[in-house]
């Protein structure tokens, strides 16, 4: 069983203002409709798009800072310079940003700081209007009885329509299709759902960014298997799966990771994945190059789309974060759909990313969640990242796109035409190894560059044109 490792504080804010300094460097690029391909300012709104109404009441963060101030770093992709960040919980791939370089309490603010749906959508160029009703299910671990309440505090604050269990938009299931249960009694069990809950809470605030005329389903596994070994994990969340299929969905989002193994890369936890038609997308991690063996399950799998993650400033261009998950998995000749020049970097076998978005918590996204049973210090407003935000954003617009006919694993992306993406050419996320060290990798399984790479597979969304 994998076991990741909690990140320093302090350490990873060192390193990160390095790649913030990289990313200062490189010359804007701004998203235009007259200018295809390529990205814009993030908190813009595209010429024709009608302003969001965000609801911004008077507050100041957690450690003092005012809200402003966090919402300018947040565009400068400088947040890290003065905060810290950790995990989310174990086996997710989310991090918090934390009130300083030294704490693991999380900044909290009475208004949102971090990128919210129209900064978003101004950055990869989507439409103004958003009409698709199809289901987006998002696969997270415990239960999370504040939920619907969170969730209509972010829509309603970003100007997004609601979404309710009693109008049917929003539907809650356990991972055998059966009600979820309710939530956890003992001081353990508290803790880790009030973990997981951010999780889940960014999870679906991403999926709503990403289509807020979708319906969004939440299917939990229990927190206790999500701990366990990958047996017992990884049969549960491919069980989630063919439970979100059953009940309608377009689009299935995980942002949890295990090891790939003999169990989980063959059989009925390979076939749970493979549902033609829909759109299947998985975290690739936090902890950069995974290698050049295994990378995290499932975004291994050859029918699911490995999402990996970028750097977002609002007035630079994208770069690759430098702790978005790429590697190969020697347990597969190559993802479905997959070219030959993008496998070579694996030796002919699967390699990923396919595609990314923002997951770098210096350009992190607001998330709301004040579920607190064991601390009692609800979260109000928060900003996250990691490749846990970037892969619900993209199941989001596979469902809003439509086009899901032809979708098997990420290969309608890569026949799609390059402008469907915006090319990142900067970064890499050798922080935790490097490719040099493994013999017949590539670089570019590291090092982003011209055309496909690992960090951020084809690039990050331009339109819904690829989806």
């Amino acid at each position: 069983m994998r076991r990741r490792g909690r990140v320093l504080p302090g350490a990873t804010a060192h390193r990160r203002r390095a790649g913030v300094a990289a990313v200062v460097a490189v010359v804007a690029v701004l998203v235009t409709a007259a200018s295809p391909g390529t990205p814009s300012a993030a908190g813009t709104t595209p010429a024709g798009t009608p302003p969001v109404a965000v609801d911004r009441p008077a507050g100041t963060a957690s450690s003092g800072e005012s809200a402003a101030g966090v919402r300018q770093e947040v565009l400068r992709g400088t947040l890290l310079d003065h905060h810290g960040v950790r995990e989310v919980c174990p086996r997710c791939d989310g991090r918090i940003v934390t009130e300083s370089a030294t704490s693991r309490d999380p900044l909290r603010s009475a208004a949102p700081d971090g990128y919210g749906p129209a900064d978003l959508q101004s950055a990869y160029g989507l439409p103004a209007v958003s009409t698709s009703s199809r289901t987006i299910a998002v696969i997270d671990a415990g239960v999370y009885p504040t939920l619907e309440k969170d969730l209509a505090v972010y829509r309603r604050t970003f100007g997004l329509p609601a979404c309710t269990t009693a109008s049917g938009c929003l539907t809650l299931k356990d991972y055998t299709g059966g009600g979820q249960p309710a939530p956890q009694k003992g001081a353990q069990g508290a803790l880790l759902e009030e973990e997981v809950a951010v999780e889940t809470a960014l999870d679906m605030d991403m999926a709503s960014a990403a289509c807020p005329s979708c319906r969004l389903l939440e299917v939990s596994v229990p927190w206790q298997d999500a701990q366990d070994d990958n047996d017992v994990s990884t049969a549960d969340f491919a069980r989630a799966v063919n439970t979100a299929v059953a009940a309608g969905a377009s689009a299935v989002s995980i942002s949890y990771g295990y090891s790939a193994d003999v169990q989980n890369t063959r059989g009925g936890r390979l076939s749970a994945f493979d549902h033609p038609g829909v759109a299947v997308t998985a975290s690739t991690g936090d902890e950069g190059f995974n290698g050049g063996v295994h990378q995290s399950w499932p975004s291994d799998l050859p029918s699911v789309v490995g999402v990996g993650g970028v750097t977002l400033p609002a007035s630079g261009a994208p770069s690759a974060w430098y702790a978005a998950g790429s590697g190969c998995e020697t347990a597969f000749p190559a993802a479905t759909g997959q070219p030959a020049a993008v496998t070579a970097g694996c030796g002919g076998h699967r390699a990923a990313s396919d595609v990314s978005a923002d997951a770098d918590p210096a350009t992190g996204v607001a998330v709301r969640d004040t579920y607190a049973p064991s601390s009692g210090e609800p979260g109000d407003w928060l900003v996250a990242g990691g490749t846990s935000a970037s892969a619900p954003y993209v199941a989001g617009l596979f469902a809003r796109a439509g086009h899901l006919a032809a979708v098997s694993g990420p290969r309608t992306l890569y026949r799609a035409p390059a402008a469907g993406f915006t090319d990142i050419v900067s970064g890499d996320n050798e922080t935790y190894h490097q490719c040099a060290s493994y013999p017949g990798v590539s670089a570019g399984l590291c090092t982003a560059g011209p055309g496909w790479d690992g960090p951020t597979g084809r690039g990050v969304p331009h339109g819904l044109g690829a989806f």
